[in-house]
């Protein structure tokens, strides 16, 4: 029901042979633009605010351009950029120039924001201009980092001058001075062989080691990544973060090497079976050389598994084989705690989903219930059977009881609330869905909705709820695929402030209530303790707040929170279970959403620093 933005797609896409080669089998030199297009299209789920692609060619003549760069905000920034390359193309084939954008090497990036900076300035990639080819650098990459001071602190040590504060500045000047050292390790060499000139250049471009880079730099990263680069002489890497925070996949053959955010988008580029994409293993790089070569190289130790489960339940899209399945078990999960909220009453309650992204847990439910249903069939004839009742009548009525499912709201018109305040804004937001009606029996049947998360019940208190009673069911249910947000997330996704989540605040409220408000400055008071330890030291003590509270206290009170004024219908709030959601997505434990158990030091520090905002009365998120 409310948009949760991710922070942030990536692909690439390296062409192994020569351009000629594309347009002879192909149709056309820029069939790796089209493919990486195709990339970006596909994974716009992950990024509405900007997008940006970069493009590499190699073996160009000196005084020629052979990197080249677009960028574009707005929710059509994919179109924007690649109609001004295509543009650029064409008006360069006119008048017989080189056209750009036509090369082996592409980079594509479609960025959500998560810390409130915007503009172009902060759209990826990132370019390091230098003479020097092997010098040059695109970067992109999908991560937040969580220990930005102290990198910063490192290469501000080294005698840079970052001209801005911010995570991928800070990258690109770290990275930028280890090839820095990388291509000296190999000047040493190759000068003191008695090269020099073009030939030097052309040495150092031709064995310059990108995994050295790496390794020189990822040590004191602390966060969820996947950082996607280019090098000027067209080397090529992705590596992932150690415990697989953020996800990455990867492809190749003889043609291509293509790495993208998701499984389904590059399946659907390029027409391959699931078993044909691999998973780039935390820690891990997929490096792919100058001269064509490739390999995954271990950069960083494998940690302990990490993964996200959000990605599973929510951003990444549902045309996995693997997320398509987990989503329908977190639907089945949920059945018990279903039947519980509606008295076991089946027969007078109506089943639902909003919005569209939580219909896979929809059908996960509904299988659920229809085998609770055969179950009681089952039962209730053998019941029959032994008491010589049976006849066609009883077994007809048995035999008749269904699961009734409906589409009971529809997201009918964008409407831009934007243009009203207070009171009136809420009345345009309650119309944005549109609801079916007839369905549902007034005031004798219940109402189940499933969602595949609920962060901050804004949409639930504007306007779902209020669509919902329209229809005047007795009760209305409303089911989230996903635990309880309790804690923000520091790895890439915009849920950041502690305000924002109608867990925290139905905690608080909580406290409140009964007389324990002190434990807030009690929190408060722990959290600044620790405002001057190293993160390894520091402890979540936000987990502190939701400790005197069950589950269903907390979404008892929730439910309170989100029902607005005037409501006709009972309402309730039914979550997953951490145990559920483990169960479901066995392979992807990341749970600090929901548990507060951050994958790494970094995580329990910006928890607290989130606190102490709220707590002081701050906004920002960082």
């Amino acid at each position: 029901m409310e948009l949760i933005k991710h922070e942030c797609g990536v692909a690439m896409v390296r062409l192994l042979r020569p351009l000629e080669y594309y347009k002879d089998k192909y149709g056309t030199e820029l069939y790796g633009l089209n493919k990486l297009y195709l990339l970006m299209e596909k994974e716009h789920n992950r990024g509405q605010e900007a997008a940006g692609i970069g493009c590499v060619k190699m073996d160009v003549e000196p005084g020629k351009e052979y990197i080249f760069r677009e960028r574009a905000e707005g929710a059509s920034a994919i179109q924007q950029i690649f109609e001004i390359a295509h543009r650029s193309i064409d008006s360069a084939r006119r008048h017989g120039e080189q056209p750009p954008f036509v090369g082996e090497v592409y980079m594509g990036h479609l960025r959500y924001s998560t810390t409130g900076r915007s503009g172009l300035n902060y759209v990826h990639p990132f370019m390091r201009r230098n003479n020097w080819s092997a010098r040059n650098m695109l970067l992109c990459g999908n991560f937040n980092m969580t220990n930005v001071d102290e990198i910063f602190a490192q290469i501000t040590a080294t005698g840079q001058h970052p001209r801005l504060y911010a995570d991928t500045f800070i990258l690109l000047e770290q990275l930028g001075h280890a090839l820095d050292r990388e291509n000296e390790r190999l000047f040493g060499i190759h000068h003191a062989a008695g090269e020099t000139g073009m030939t030097l250049a052309t040495s150092i471009a031709r064995e310059l080691n990108t995994a050295n880079m790496l390794r020189r730099c990822a040590p004191t990263w602390d966060g969820g990544y996947v950082i996607c680069s280019i090098i000027g002489n067209g080397d090529m890497l992705a590596m992932r973060d150690p415990k697989g925070i953020r996800p990455a996949f990867y492809y190749a053959d003889d043609e291509v090497v293509v790495v993208a955010s998701e499984r389904p988008v590059i399946q659907t580029a390029f027409d391959l079976r699931t078993s044909q994409v691999n998973e780039l293993r935390p820690g891990s790089a997929i490096i792919v050389d100058r001269d064509g070569t490739w390999r995954i190289e271990q950069i960083l130790p494998e940690a302990d598994n990490k993964r996200c489960s959000f990605e599973r339940i929510y951003f990444s899209r549902g045309s996995d084989a693997d997320i398509y399945r987990e989503r329908k078990a977190l639907g089945r999960l949920l059945v018990p705690q279903v039947l519980e909220a509606i008295g076991h009453d089946e027969e007078n309650t109506v089943f639902s989903f909003i919005p569209n992204t939580a219909e896979v847990a929809f059908h996960g439910l509904i299988e659920g219930l229809e085998d609770f249903l055969i179950n009681k069939k089952i039962t209730d004839i053998q019941s029959l059977v032994s008491s010589g009742e049976l006849d066609r009548e009883h077994l007809e009525r048995i035999l008749m009881q269904r699961i009734r499912r409906e589409k009971i709201a529809i997201k009918d018109i964008k409407l831009r609330t934007f243009i009203a305040e207070g009171a009136s804004r809420d009345d345009l937001a309650s119309h944005v869905y549109d609801v079916t009606y007839g369905c549902v029996r007034s005031g004798s049947d219940n109402l189940v909705v499933i969602d595949d998360s609920i962060v901050r019940g804004t949409t639930l208190r504007q306007s779902i709820i209020r669509i919902l009673d329209r229809l005047h069911p007795r009760k209305i249910v409303v089911v989230s695929s996903a635990p309880q947000v309790r804690y923000p997330d520091c790895y890439g996704i915009d849920m950041s402030r502690m305000a924002e989540f109608i867990a925290f605040r139905a905690a608080v409220e909580l406290l409140k209530e009964r007389g324990m408000e002190s434990r807030l400055q009690e929190v408060y008071d722990l959290c600044k303790s620790q405002e001057h330890l190293p993160k390894e030291e520091v402890v979540n003590y936000v987990k502190l707040i939701y400790e005197p509270f069950t589950e269903a206290e907390i979404s008892s009170k929730i439910a309170q929170m989100l029902t607005p004024a005037g409501t006709q219908a009972e309402v309730e709030i039914v979550y997953q279970s951490l145990q559920g959601l483990h169960e479901a997505i066995p392979g992807h434990p990341g749970d600090w959403y929901f548990s507060g158990n951050y994958p790494t030091p970094g995580g329990n520090r910006l928890v607290n620093h989130a606190f102490i905002n709220y707590y002081e009365g701050r906004s920002e998120a960082r």
